[in-house]
């Protein structure tokens, strides 16, 4: 077996997040983006140390867990829904198994109460938040809008029908895919650094329906938005739009990010609702993409947190307060800390809007807070990005010796690597439980209930 090779062969099965194994003779390749059960045609484009790994050329069979058509036009050539047309419930199997396999290897099987996995409330268009690019489908072609083909980072679908958001957000995709065509304006082409157009963000309140409409362009070339705007604010929309940005961006990165923004109607902000609580949100606040399903999900942390009445909770990488806030009703006090100072400004603006009196929230990296930190917490509530907690930054969590910690992990192969280093400190894992907040993907949130042993020293 040599790179460039090419194969064909069946996926058995697929580890978290899409990696796909495939069995020639005996050796194991590793192939991603495919579904169990599907046969496939793949080319070997890394071979090392006795591992390969192939990239998927063709389904040749489908799985015979896909037992629905594509909700989307632009499926399968799309990166973004892989599972669409498997079931939801096999969705929510494949992805349990996923983390049962990664929580029992890291645990060498120690005993815990797996809790299962909790579905999403919506299955399709459930996302609150979307970045769609502008480029093209393929290169010298026309104008589009929507999101990039699997595996390239340069070819855009125009994602018209796109079922992971609302039909408002559709509309209004359509809209200005529309009158950037008309006018003939250029995209920024990343390797050139060069054109004008980059990112559509739409945000959209799903408990509220008030939605923010971002263009995003560097100052290359200028264009009058005052047709877009009226032509947007005509759009028959379910929700309602209560504002729309110009947001200039000549960073030479491809990120979301504001060099300067224009606001070309009403305001920077809208409104949303979790568990009774009422969240004020900006342009790059962040905030659970899947609202309902993050009722879910924090429904289960305030379960694992138990009783915290008199005590000090830490909630740490704690965003916009969200979990911190849901925590302070029962709580004497809440300690969080994040180290995007808009997400903690967005935090001390929504407790104040919720009337919440005893939560705190500090700027800065929870490496370099917690030695500022005269307090000492009851209970740790852990929600680090996807890389998990900094190396350096999970010894001095775990030196409080707090009985309870609420680990929250969006990506579970980083809560695994973790987990060992809590066993060492004295802890056991008492309850797991997954929320699918991303149907369709291979996304997953685990929630991991640590609690300090009598034992430990």
């Amino acid at each position: 077996m040599k790179k460039g090779e090419i194969y064909e062969g069946t996926i058995e099965k697929v580890d978290f997040p899409n990696k796909g194994t495939v069995m020639i003779g005996d050796q194991k390749v590793t192939v991603k983006n495919g579904i169990p059960g599907q046969k496939i045609r793949f080319m070997i484009n890394k071979k090392r140390s006795g591992r390969a790994e192939g990239r998927l050329l063709e389904v040749l069979e489908k799985s015979p867990q896909e037992t629905r058509d594509p909700a989307c036009s632009i499926f399968p050539e799309c990166g973004g829904c892989m599972y669409q047309t498997m079931s939801y419930e096999k969705q929510l199997e494949m992805k349990e198994r996923q983390v049962r396999e990664l929580l029992d290897a890291a645990l060498e099987n120690a005993d815990y109460s797996w809790e299962g996995i909790h579905g999403s409330p919506m299955e399709f268009r459930y996302r609150n938040k979307m970045e769609f690019s502008f480029g093209d489908a393929y290169k010298d072609g026309p104008l589009t809008l929507g999101l990039h083909k699997k595996g390239s980072t340069y070819d855009v679908l125009t994602a018209s029908d796109c079922k992971l958001v609302h039909e408002d957000m559709t509309k209004i995709l359509s809209c200005v895919h529309e009158y950037f065509l008309k006018l003939n304006a250029s995209y920024y082409k990343k390797m050139q650094h060069t054109g004008y157009l980059r990112h559509l963000l739409l945000r959209r309140g799903v408990t509220t329906g008030e939605i923010l409409v971002h263009v995003i362009t560097t100052s290359q070339e200028e264009y009058n938005l005052e047709p877009l705007k009226n032509q947007l604010l005509a759009l028959p929309l379910e929700g309602k739009i209560v504002g729309i940005m110009h947001i200039i961006n000549d960073s030479l990165s491809d990120v979301v990010q504001s060099d300067e923004t224009r606001i070309l109607y009403g305001q920077d902000y809208f409104y949303e609702t979790l568990l009774g609580l009422r969240f004020k949100i900006s342009t790059f606040s962040f905030f659970q993409p899947n609202s309902l399903a993050a009722e879910v999900l924090y429904s289960v942390v305030r379960q694992y947190i138990g009783d915290t009445k008199d005590k000090v909770v830490f909630d740490l990488y704690s965003g916009t307060g969200t979990i911190a806030q849901l925590a302070a009703s029962v709580a004497d006090e809440v300690i969080g800390v994040e180290i995007v100072e808009e997400a903690v400004e967005a935090a001390r603006e929504n407790a104040a809007l919720n009337n919440l009196k005893n939560c705190r929230f500090i700027a800065g990296d929870v490496l370099k807070v917690l030695d500022d930190l005269t307090q000492k917490p009851d209970v740790i509530i852990l929600d680090p990005p996807r890389d998990g907690i900094h190396p350096k930054a999970l010894p001095k969590i775990l030196s409080y010796g707090v009985d309870h910690i609420v680990y929250i992990s969006c990506k579970a192969t980083s809560l695994a690597r973790d987990l060992p280093a809590f066993l060492e400190a004295g802890y056991r894992l008492e309850k797991a439980c997954c929320v699918d907040q991303f149907c369709q993907t291979v996304h997953v949130e685990t929630v991991a209930l640590l609690k300090r042993t009598l034992t430990s020293e």
